[in-house]
């Protein structure tokens, strides 16, 4: 058979091949996308997870049930992965039914749990001794409930007190018992950029590397670099990004408000997609919308066709290597 012959061939069995399986998506019902669909997403060099933050008004005013964030993730926006916050299942942590109930509601969705969000549970980096290793002890129902879930980190909170150099040394010595716990779970201790000193990038950068250990890294957070509230002393968010990517274990892609034509307009998104992306990042970001114009649902949809807007138009420089466990 001659080559020509042998393409036609080719190209009639490839021609078969598609029709019936339009044919065959068109009987099972399955040729009109859903409303949330993104013709994009096969470009995307990321995948899109959804914070529980992002909803915490429906949740704290009963409108949602904390049990049933990941069916409503799937359900409303199409995302298939969730990052937990612990205060909206705050007494359960070490409630077998509940999480039980939890990831079995996850699962049933076909959605993946990947991190879980601690607050409340006391300052890793306290300047007292006794009080940060309460702080270490506190968080450890948390990595052990994260292995139940099937997360791969906990995200926790650099708090401290003292000089730019105490607060580095204390925040370092609860981040690494904490990770040394947490490394017999296979789980990640990863600190995110959340108010005070951890706004800093360099001096959360210099906490991480201090810390020295593969399962502690980072969560940048697009938004959260503001060092001093009261003095509107804020960090630069963009060198912040920056400087916390190379231990980035998770992003967060924090949203406030858009613009008519859909932009973020406190963020430049394809200024951080870029930087993001040229760290060599290929894991999950999370969207986490913290608005007040649009109602919790819509502002996640917007920030969902932010990231599906912008992300195939981000021009790869480095190879893409898996960032995250999850």
């Amino acid at each position: 058979m001659s080559d020509t012959q042998q393409n036609n061939c080719w190209s009639r069995r490839r021609f078969l091949q598609t029709t019936a399986t339009l044919a065959a998506g068109a009987t099972l019902g399955l040729g009109a996308s859903p409303s949330w669909a993104a013709p994009s997403a096969k470009k995307m060099w990321f995948k899109i997870s959804l914070a529980q933050w992002s909803l915490h008004r429906m949740l704290k005013g009963g409108e949602l049930d904390a049990l049933d964030f990941a069916p409503y993730t799937k359900k409303e926006f199409g995302i298939e992965a969730v990052e937990y916050v612990n205060q909206f299942f705050m007494d359960h942590a070490q409630d077998q039914s509940y999480l039980s109930q939890l990831k079995q509601r996850a699962e049933d969705s076909g959605v993946k749990s990947l991190i879980i969000m601690i607050d409340r549970e006391g300052d890793l980096g306290n300047p007292d001794e006794q009080a940060r290793t309460t702080a270490v002890e506190n968080h450890y129902k948390w990595v052990e409930a994260a292995k139940f879930l099937g997360c791969h980190s906990i995200r926790v909170n650099a708090r401290s007190k003292g000089t730019y150099d105490e607060q580095l040394n204390y925040a370092a010595d609860g981040l690494r018992r904490l990770t040394e716990f947490a490394q017999d779970f296979d789980i990640n201790v990863i600190v995110e950029n959340h108010g005070g000193l951890s706004s800093n990038g360099e001096w959360l950068a210099s906490v991480i590397q201090k810390v020295d250990l593969p399962q502690c890294g980072t969560l940048p957070d697009f938004g959260n670099f503001y060092i001093d509230r009261k003095k509107n002393e804020m960090y630069d968010r963009y060198k912040g990004v920056r400087e916390l990517m190379p231990f980035a274990k998770a992003v967060s892609a924090k949203t406030y408000d858009f613009d008519e034509k859909g932009n973020e307009a406190t963020i430049n998104y394809r200024r951080m997609l870029k930087l993001v992306a040229d760290a060599g990042y290929r894991g999950y970001l999370g969207i986490e919308y913290e608005g007040k114009n649009l109602s919790e649902p819509e502002g996640i949809k917007a920030s969902k066709k932010l990231l599906e807007k912008i992300g195939p138009k981000i021009q790869l420089s480095k190879q893409a290597e898996p960032a995250t466990t999850g």
